[in-house]
């Protein structure tokens, strides 16, 4: 495979676990060479990735009536050209293994590509913040955990694949939100029943009086599921106070049994543990692409390369469809998905030596903008490809958040595939802001949902 070229030219295709912070001259390259974030602020050499130039944001967009279903900007386009299975030949060097996987699977698959919009943006008052990362944040000893880092982003100029999923991991998704949405499990001729979830999402610097160096120490945010439907389900709750070092101190997790009527910890929400209402398809640490601990692999930064990645996925938001205009046998309606060409990071993740996972193998492609990982293979433990899972992402202007609205993995074995995130059939999707204090996230306001 292609990568581009390296931007630090210290760089290089190993694994690192701990690296120094960059000069202030490097550092300095935030806003005049690299966007705020860190990616590439100019245009790729064949201008089929434009220049960043601030991003859709809260300044230059016109207010949506609803902050959670943003109107699409873009709904007026075309697209540029169709990938099939036909075609896809001519469009490799653009494709992950995995998407080459998904055409040779599915002759009906067709990837829609369209007009590169880099719509990312953040919050003003984040961009310092993010800066000062630069020069201040590192990785413990161990690469587990972070030391000096402020609320998101800890290396905007990454020196190794580790840096780089951190920032996936720690990545700005609005600092406190509540989600209503589906996770849909579909079966391989196409059925399905949807699984309704509401979950809360909330960064301690958004709580009430903000952070508290004490009681929300090594905190990186605090999680509060529930399921609605259906009724086997129904009840079913999950607390979760994610933690920034999870190898000193593992993951806080709780779960309400509404069968069982009662809290309990809940230390296999982790790895590879089984995701609930998924039907087996998603292990806990395949939600939001990838999360939690990273100790149980060995991480590679590859470099950089440019990917089709799904990518301001608007439509996907339109309340007017229905779940099954939607849904298909083995993947989603194309009709309805919108891909763009992207810079991405590439990061392969091996399992360590003496650790153990259902996957032996990951490789990440990474939004240079956004930090998010938007494309990842996943290899079963004879080193075969075996699942492939995408983010749907849109900026939420009126907040300056990037986060998705839809998130597949499609089991490439058995035909079948999971989407969370849809909304269609909700009455609402986000609701950004929103008061929370700690008590919010405790076993008895778990059980409280939970009834």
């Amino acid at each position: 495979m292609k990568y581009l070229t390296l931007i630090p030219a210290l760089l290089t295709l190993v694994s690192l676990n701990v690296t120094a912070k960059v000069t202030p001259e490097e550092a300095s390259k935030i806003g005049k060479e690299l966007t705020p974030l860190g990616a590439e602020m100019a245009a790729n050499e064949a201008g089929t990735i434009p220049a960043w130039t601030g991003g859709l944001n809260s300044q230059n967009m016109p207010k949506s009536p609803d902050f959670g279903r943003p109107v699409n900007p873009f709904a007026d386009e075309k697209p540029l050209f169709t990938i099939t299975a036909k075609n896809m030949a001519d469009y490799q060097d653009n494709l992950t293994q995995g998407q080459i996987a998904m055409f040779k699977k599915y002759p009906d698959y067709r990837m829609p590509v369209y007009k590169t919009h880099r719509t990312v943006a953040y919050p003003d008052s984040i961009y310092p913040l993010i800066e000062q990362n630069a020069q201040s944040a590192s990785l413990i000893e161990s690469g587990y955990g972070l030391v000096d880092f402020d609320t998101t982003i800890p290396f905007p100029i990454p020196n190794n694949g580790l840096e780089v999923v951190w920032n996936h991991i720690t990545r700005f998704r609005g600092g406190s939100a509540v989600r209503v949405a589906t996770a849909i499990p579909v079966q391989s001729g196409g059925a399905f029943v949807p699984v309704k979830i509401t979950d809360r999402l909330v960064w301690p610097e958004y709580l009430e009086g903000g952070r508290d160096a004490d009681k929300d120490k090594n905190v990186l945010f605090y999680y509060l599921q529930r399921i609605t439907a259906p009724a086997r389900l129904t009840g079913t709750a999950l607390l979760i106070h994610e933690t920034i070092d999870q190898f000193e101190e593992a993951r806080r997790a709780w779960v309400y049994n509404s069968g069982q009527r009662r809290v309990r910890r809940a230390p296999n929400v982790a790895y590879d543990g089984p995701g609930a209402g998924t039907d087996g398809l998603r292990t806990t640490d395949n939600y939001d692409m990838y999360n939690g601990s990273p100790d149980r692999y060995e991480w590679t930064l590859k470099g950089k390369k440019e990917i089709y990645i799904p990518y301001n996925a608007y439509p996907l938001l339109n309340t007017e469809l229905e779940y099954d205009e939607l849904i298909g046998a083995g993947h989603l309606n194309p009709d309805y998905l919108r891909y763009e060409l992207h810079r991405v990071w590439v990061v392969e993740a091996n399992i360590k030596s003496g650790s153990r996972h259902i996957y032996s193998k990951r490789t990440l492609y990474i939004d240079e903008d956004s930090w998010g990982a938007s494309v990842i293979d996943h290899f079963d433990n004879r080193g075969e490809l075996w699942k492939v899972s995408e983010a749907h992402n849109i900026q939420f202007y009126d907040v300056d958040t990037p986060w998705m609205v839809a998130e597949t993995l499609h089991d490439l074995d058995s035909g079948r595939y999971l989407v969370t995130g849809l909304s269609n059939e909700e009455p609402s999707f986000i609701k950004w802001g929103g008061k929370a204090t700690r008590k919010d996230f405790t076993s008895a306001a778990l059980r409280r949902v939970g009834r």
